[in-house]
């Protein structure tokens, strides 16, 4: 199958980081990989990769409301490599928190760190460059600098980068990554190796809580869900009853509209709002179960 190139010009880097999460979180078309680079100052290019030819038209509606800073997409076809791993190879590394995640070419850099995260370029969503994935981890570094948690499951876990970053800052926790692709499966598994947490990270395939090694009741004490609202809000019986009394839920893959609706569910399931983090017009949702 082609590969095709979707290249979109950006005003500002505000502007670019708005636009690529928008593709990222786009189920259909679903892009192989979305970049983002600096042109001359101020503006910036971002550059999508599909398996198929997406239409235009639907990527222009997915943008709106942003095309203002936005230069008109333009499609190409490219030839058929590892464009996931091409594009994102020279990514610099990004910082939310005390984490830096970075590619295997800043290896030598950060690989000392203990709360370096190395993801290599792959075939699932999450490097960092995600404004929901930062947020994530910006949420967990705030939880781990002053609780521990004992039990943790990122669900929908992608590359397994929440999950390696949890088993980086808990060094005594027990991790369960979930995904139901079996591509970000294998991805997360290599990832995990490759950050030597594998010993204390578990990777299951499985729609939502749909594993038997899920069903027992309040399992974990902490749970990362970077997903979407539709699954997020129909997911909140067996999140609610897979986490401890007094366990954290951190909640994300929301634009900032659709937060409230979030909240609002989680709450009535006995949940509690402790914290609300934005950025590029997504939020994180940090919800404490209080009943």
């Amino acid at each position: 199958m082609p590969l095709y190139k979707l290249y979109i010009e950006a005003a500002d880097l505000e502007t670019g980081r708005q636009a690529s999460c928008r593709l990222e979180a786009l189920a259909e078309p679903a892009p192989l990989a979305v970049t983002l680079f600096a042109l001359c100052p101020p503006r910036f290019a971002l550059e999508a990769y599909y398996h198929g030819a997406p239409a235009v038209e639907h990527i222009e509606r997915a943008l709106g409301g942003i095309e203002a800073g936005l230069g008109r997409p333009r499609l190409e076809a490219v030839p058929d490599q590892n464009w996931v791993a091409l594009s994102q190879a020279s990514l610099p590394p990004v910082a939310a928190g005390r984490f830096i995640v970075h590619g295997s070419h800043d290896r030598a850099r950060f690989a000392m760190r203990r709360l370096g995260v190395e993801i290599e370029a792959g075939e699932a969503f999450g490097t960092g460059y995600n404004a929901t994935t930062a947020l994530c981890l910006d949420a967990l570094d705030r939880l781990t600098r002053r609780r521990r948690f004992a039990r943790v499951l990122d669900l929908g876990c992608g590359s397994g980068v929440l999950a390696i970053a949890a088993a980086r800052a808990l060094p005594a926790a027990r991790v369960v990554a979930v995904d139901n692709d079996p591509i970000a499966v294998a991805i997360a598994a290599q990832n995990a190796r490759l950050n030597r947490v594998a010993s204390r990270m578990r990777v299951l395939r499985a729609t939502g809580f749909g594993h038997a090694g899920l069903r027992a009741a309040q399992s974990f004490d902490l749970v990362l869900a970077n997903i979407l609202p539709g699954p997020l809000i129909a997911l909140v019986p067996s999140t609610r009853r897979a986490i401890r009394p007094g366990g954290v839920a951190v909640l994300s893959g929301l634009l900032n509209h659709q937060a409230r609706e979030v909240t609002g569910t989680y709450r009535a399931a006995g949940f509690h709002l402790a914290r609300r983090l934005q950025d590029a017009g997504w939020t994180a949702l940090v919800l404490m179960r209080v009943r």
